[in-house]
């Protein structure tokens, strides 16, 4: 694995994450999720965002290291799109369900919840494939080599 490139595809990772939240989820979907006032803090409370982005990174670093250890020599294109649809589809679902039954929050929002993590995590994939590059001659070991 090439570990200083999985740093830099994390903190780009970040930064699309960040673009990504802004207008989706700060702009287009801001009254959708003022239907739930009891839920989301309000439009102009910024006091948590430190703490949600330091998880973001931290959780880009695992992301793209998860990238990295299932890479399979395609393109950065669609090894990226590939991993970002399979980790939005995971995300979405998952998470979608689960604040649908913890949240007193409709179905719409839920499923709104489940679409966006689908897009967010297919341009998140997208910027990981393009920027990770494997290391050099990788190492490459056969399936149950070790055991």
């Amino acid at each position: 694995m090439n570990y200083p490139r999985i740093v830099v595809a994390a903190v780009a990772a970040t930064v699309v994450d960040a673009l990504y939240g802004f207008i989706v989820w700060g702009q287009v979907l801001n009254r959708e999720f003022a239907r739930y006032p009891d839920i989301y803090r309000p439009g102009g409370d910024m006091t948590a965002l430190p703490l949600m982005f330091l998880g973001v990174l931290v959780g880009m670093f695992f992301a793209s290291w998860i990238f990295a250890k299932g890479y399979e020599g395609g393109t950065g294109l669609t090894e990226g799109v590939r991993f970002g649809g399979l980790m939005g589809l995971l995300m979405g679902a998952y998470l979608a369900g689960v604040n649908y039954g913890i949240m007193r929050i409709g179905k719409r929002m839920a499923l709104t919840y489940g679409i966006g993590w689908l897009g967010e995590w297919v341009f998140v994939g997208l910027v990981i494939g393009l920027v990770y590059k494997p290391a050099a001659n990788p190492a490459r070991r056969a399936a149950g080599a070790g055991v």
